[in-house]
């Protein structure tokens, strides 16, 4: 236990994995919301943007080995990574090659990838955490969606390149 998280292995391997896991999740959480709280198209923003991309591409890849070493219990983790990395995948790939509406999709794509990371993050730790611990286990999963689409919404209504009626121009 560390930190009042059960680790559900002594493997050093393991432990490894989970501590380089941690690290690289901390780093996309911080960087996602600073890319989400920069002004779009700043150097701030793409520069936190890219840290989050790659960022959960490491969270994705560990949780991968994790999920794997603990397949019965974990496979729901590895569906959860996959989706958060391939949503975040579509929404960079959108916005670097300036599809048609690819401000709705990377603001679409990144604002679920960021909430399937949270997601992943409580299915899997909150039966151990204070207030959490409170609630039926189905709000792990949706909390962060209770939360996260209204923030979604708001964004696409006040950016302007995502307000309904906006035409973005095709190359």
């Amino acid at each position: 236990m560390i930190a009042g998280i059960v680790i559900p292995s002594v493997s050093p391997v393991f432990l490894s994995i989970v501590a380089v896991h941690v690290a690289i999740a901390l780093t996309a959480v911080v960087a996602g919301v600073v890319a989400m709280l920069s002004q779009k198209g700043t150097s701030t923003h793409v520069r936190f943007g890219t840290v989050y991309f790659w960022s959960l591409f490491g969270v994705f890849v560990s949780a991968t080995a994790l999920s794997f070493m603990r397949w019965p219990e974990n496979r729901h983790l590895f569906v959860i990574g996959a989706t958060a990395f391939i949503l975040a995948l579509v929404a960079r790939t959108a916005a670097r090659a300036h599809w048609q509406q690819w401000a709705r999709i990377h603001l679409i794509g990144m604002g679920f990838s960021y909430i399937a990371l949270l997601v992943a993050f409580y299915v899997d730790n909150g039966r151990n955490l204070p207030l959490w611990r409170t609630l039926p286990p189905v709000m792990y999963w949706l909390m962060p969606l209770i939360f996260g689409i209204p923030l979604i919404v708001r964004a696409l209504l006040r950016n302007p390149l995502t307000r309904l009626g906006h035409r973005t121009p095709t190359l």
